[in-house]
């Protein structure tokens, strides 16, 4: 990497970080990516995919238009589960339990949270 291109992603870093982003070093491609996403989902939804179920719902909220993609993600999407009953669930409060995680420790006369 050129000096620059690290300078840069340096920059990038701790511009998140003064963000309140956490850097999750255990996550470094794509399959730990869905492995994340996995665990939160299934907690979250208080559910266990198969690895069919998994791959389907990935196909049903993965696609390359961002603002799309942020919809799906928003909304409660219903799939079938393998023994063919229906399936309910919802990403987004994947979302909302970070904020009220992070608003907890929020002061109570601020509108920024603490972590």
């Amino acid at each position: 990497m050129h000096s620059a291109e690290a300078k840069l992603e340096s920059d990038f870093l701790d511009k998140l970080a003064g963000l309140k982003y956490t850097l999750r070093p255990e996550i470094r491609d794509r399959a730990a990516l869905e492995a994340n996403f996995r665990h939160h989902f299934q907690t979250l939804n208080r559910v266990n995919l198969t690895d069919a179920e998994f791959a389907r719902l990935l196909d049903e909220i993965t696609t390359p238009d961002v603002y799309t993609a942020s919809k799906t993600l928003r909304e409660t999407t219903a799939f079938t589960r393998d023994d063919g009953s229906p399936q309910e669930a919802t990403a987004y409060n994947l979302s909302l339990m970070s904020l009220k995680c992070r608003f907890k420790n929020a002061a109570p006369d601020s509108s920024i949270a603490r972590t």
